[in-house]
């Protein structure tokens, strides 16, 4: 009995944690330059990933398995994070990147003939809703740059043909491995660039490290642990369910803690674009790619 509410209560704590990532990079990316805060996380969530991976004694890929986990992993972390991180710092809201991350599913269903999906009229009405909710809550925020936009279809795009490209050849790794090595495999390549561009300064290091602190144990580590606590005991499409709530807690999340506003256009959208979300769930037993999603960009 405590065993099943406990599985039950993990299920809006997961929620709420995924959803801080985001109000945690808005403050990161206001202490320090957003290529910094994603090295500094990306260096330390790895050591600490890797160390969970090797403890539980996953099985490592190899050769050409290895190079695909390594170009999913830039894809999905370097790739999503920067372009995210970067258009945080241009004053995106967090919301409004939850809810462009959560349109992932679109994209997919765009390469669906690449991994042996189908799509159903469903789950393209679903999509059409779910565009609609993005353009009102983009539409109603008039303070950041059409360069803050772009950044956010730069990140959708980088988790979505990552995503995509790890189940089509990396379908049998470990998600702990490859979760482990997404991360190391992307730390060098962000504090290459960090170096080279000159974002190596941080303006508020009490900030700096307490978002770093909450992205690296709370996002990367107890989410992903959260994760696949409820992916060994629920099914993938009731798990990936949860993530339909990311756009709103997440708008709640940063009006409470960081002061963004929260204006009645925007939440018009994010509703719109939750119904979107819902409408366009898998519901095939053979259709996981979104449902699995999570584990391929876990925080």
């Amino acid at each position: 009995m405590q065993s099943r509410f406990a599985m039950v209560a993990t299920q809006p704590l997961f929620v709420v944690l995924w959803s801080s990532a985001f109000v945690a990079g808005v403050i990161g990316v206001g202490a320090a330059p957003p290529l910094l805060v994603l090295f500094a996380r990306f260096a330390i969530a790895g050591v600490l990933l890797a160390a969970y991976a090797l403890a539980t004694r996953v099985t490592w890929p190899r050769g050409n398995q290895l190079r695909h986990v390594f170009v999913a992993g830039l894809s999905v972390q370097m790739v999503q994070f920067g372009a995210f991180y970067t258009a945080m710092a241009e004053h995106v809201p967090a919301a409004v990147i939850a809810l462009v991350q959560g349109l992932n599913p679109v994209v997919i269903a765009l390469c669906a003939g690449l991994i042996g999906e189908t799509v159903t009229m469903r789950q393209w009405f679903g999509f059409g809703i779910g565009g609609i909710g993005v353009a009102l809550a983009v539409f109603d925020q008039s303070h950041f740059s059409v360069l803050g936009l772009l950044l956010c279809v730069v990140g959708l795009l980088g988790l979505s043909i990552g995503t995509v490209y790890q189940k089509r050849f990396t379908p049998t790794v470990d998600p702990r491995a490859s979760t482990a090595l997404h991360v190391v495999v992307s730390a060098p390549i962000a504090g290459a660039l960090a170096w080279l561009s000159g974002q190596v300064h941080v303006s508020d290091a009490g900030r700096f490290a307490g978002s770093l602190t909450w992205m690296v144990l709370v996002n990367s580590v107890a989410a992903f642990l959260l994760l696949n606590a409820m992916l060994r005991r629920w099914d993938a499409t009731r798990v990936g369910k949860l993530f339909f709530a990311t756009p709103a807690v997440t708008a709640i999340l940063a009006w409470l803690l960081i002061d963004q506003p929260l204006r009645l256009l925007t939440v018009a959208g994010l509703g719109i674009g939750l119904i979107g979300l819902v409408f366009a769930a898998r519901t095939p037993v053979r259709s996981r790619v979104a449902a699995d999603e999570p584990v391929a960009a876990a925080r």
